[in-house]
């Protein structure tokens, strides 16, 4: 067949707007290529219902491609064992992708595939997928790129693809073939650009007139956020076609409520590459805090396991904490106040160190994206030393968000016939009142694992006494300089460096990603 263009489809699982895709096509013959890596999805924050989803969309993706001529090809092993067979096979005249800001497994292998490519003299270009920008030394002016960026052209898929004649396309293996855990999402979103689509259009067409309104409370979340973000995470759907699309919209309304939910919901897409392009510029913030004087401030008291593995089995003793793991559980997905409160209590009441309930929570999410989540677990847990130190009052986050307790009674079925006085704070119950509602506590439901309001005041001191030492501030300065959004006079350095930091902006503490 003679040397063929390879596109490696990572987290891009379309053809639309895949300009990879387009451009290898427009360059000769092209193999496209999916190839499922054991070592990534044995990773601590990988799971089968991730998994899961990725399956769905890759075998829409092929059918897409075969569609065009040629099927997505997919092999298990190691990127530069494949690449190295297809090059001694065929041989590559390019390799084509997207850039990819993934976790730190992810980030080690690409600098192993560049040293493949440079050692046989293969070109590999590598194509920003959205608002992210590499080699940046200064985020002046980042807003005014990522909009440059968001109103480029939608690439169409390719009009025709060459089949590449017997060329097995390969088995897409299922989670227990790649000796993943089992891990039951009964309520989980299906994958697939199909779904996307849908799910978009539901969203800009009905959906989205609650949004504004509807995004914090777990009752209405559900249905008021866009749900989009497992297809964000995993390319389906690109997000500048989104973004377009939400824009287009947007101008279309006449409703002026209706158009301001629109507004935010676009300025949280915006968010969505702030956030990455943190990591993207200092990938240690997966694994280390970004103030360096918050380092081993939650080191392990020989309790914390016991109280790790009742905050992710939802038994803590805290109804409405309880509620959102259980549910988070069930269906992979939960409202953005939801995941920081979950976080918030777990680094403050339980004082849990930030990587292991972070590394939790990325199990969970379908839609775990790192460069969002890892710095969400960080500024919740205090770690960033320049956003705002906000503790969750977990009653009262039940109380405003679930104050007639539908959302507790739903998850947490052991409550259903607990009067609606008691059901936030059960302890407040006496063993009548227990037996009554046939929920003795430490037997149907257990008791709290913690006091949470000295658990709180006892963390809020400790950040405040360490904020207060001498250095902490100028460090904090320096992390802001580095990673703050600005608008204005983008420069990026000349040499590609997801080594060194940008930082967080107090502004936008506790931001609404509440794409999901």
């Amino acid at each position: 067949m003679g040397p063929l263009h390879l596109v490696w489809f990572k987290r891009d699982l379309r053809c639309v707007d895949h300009r990879p895709l387009l451009e290898a096509a427009g360059s000769g013959l092209v193999l496209p290529l999916y190839v499922v890596e054991p070592e990534l999805w044995q990773q601590p924050d990988s799971s089968a219902r991730q998994w899961a989803f990725c399956r769905e969309s890759l075998a829409e993706l092929r059918a897409a491609l075969a569609s065009l001529g040629q099927p997505l090809i997919v092999r298990v092993g190691t990127v530069e064992q494949v690449l190295e067979r297809a090059r001694r096979q065929f041989g590559i005249a390019g390799l084509w992708s997207h850039e990819e800001t993934g976790n730190g497994w992810t980030y080690a292998r690409d600098r192993r595939v560049a040293a493949w490519a440079r050692q046989h003299g293969i070109a590999w270009r590598e194509i920003p997928p959205f608002g992210v920008t590499r080699r940046l030394s200064s985020r002046q002016g980042w807003a005014r790129r990522w909009e440059q960026r968001m109103a480029e052209a939608i690439s169409p898929a390719p009009e025709r693809l060459t089949p590449l004649a017997g060329l097995d396309p390969g088995p897409i293996p299922t989670a227990e073939a790649l000796g993943m855990a089992a891990d039951p999402c009964p309520e989980r979103q299906a994958g697939g650009r199909f779904q996307g689509l849908a799910v978009l259009e539901s969203f800009l067409e009905q959906r989205s007139r609650t949004y504004q309104f509807g995004l914090s409370s777990p009752n209405t979340a559900e249905v008021s956020c866009s749900r989009l973000s497992p297809h964000l995470t995993w390319g389906t759907l690109s997000l500048r076609e989104v973004v377009q699309r939400t824009r287009e919209r947007r101008q279309a309304l006449t409703a002026m409520p209706w158009r301001r939910a629109l507004q935010r919901f676009d300025e949280r897409l915006h968010w969505h590459c702030h956030f990455i392009q943190k990591l993207e510029s200092q990938p240690s913030l997966e694994f280390r805090e970004l103030h360096p004087l918050t380092a081993g401030l939650r080191s392990g008291d020989g309790a914390g396991d016991d109280r790790l593995a009742a905050w992710a089995e939802g038994r803590t003793g805290l109804p409405f904490v309880d509620a959102c793991m259980r549910s988070l559980i069930a269906t992979g997905w939960l409202n953005f106040r939801m995941r920081a409160m979950l976080q918030s209590v777990a680094s403050y009441q339980l004082w849990l160190p930030w990587r292991d309930s972070g590394l939790h929570l990325a199990r969970l999410f379908v839609d775990y994206e790192p460069g969002i989540h890892w710095s969400q677990c960080q500024m919740q847990s205090g770690t960033t030393g320049i956003n705002t130190i906000r503790i969750y009052n977990p009653i009262k986050q039940g109380r405003d968000h679930d104050p007639e307790g539908v959302f507790i009674r739903r998850w947490l079925p052991e409550l259903a016939n607990v009067p609606a006085v008691h059901l936030h704070q059960p302890w407040t119950m006496d063993l009548a009142t227990q037996e009554r509602a046939g929920c003795l506590l430490g037997r149907d439901y257990p008791a709290s694992i913690v006091d949470w309001m000295t658990a709180a005041a006892t963390a809020r001191d400790r950040l405040w006494s360490l904020r207060r030492e001498q250095g902490f501030a100028a460090t904090a300065d320096a992390i802001q300089q580095r990673h703050g959004s600005r608008r204005s006079g983008l420069r990026a350095s000349s040499r590609r460096s997801r080594r060194g930091p940008p930082a967080a902006d107090p502004a936008v503490a506790q931001l609404s990603l509440d794409l999901a």
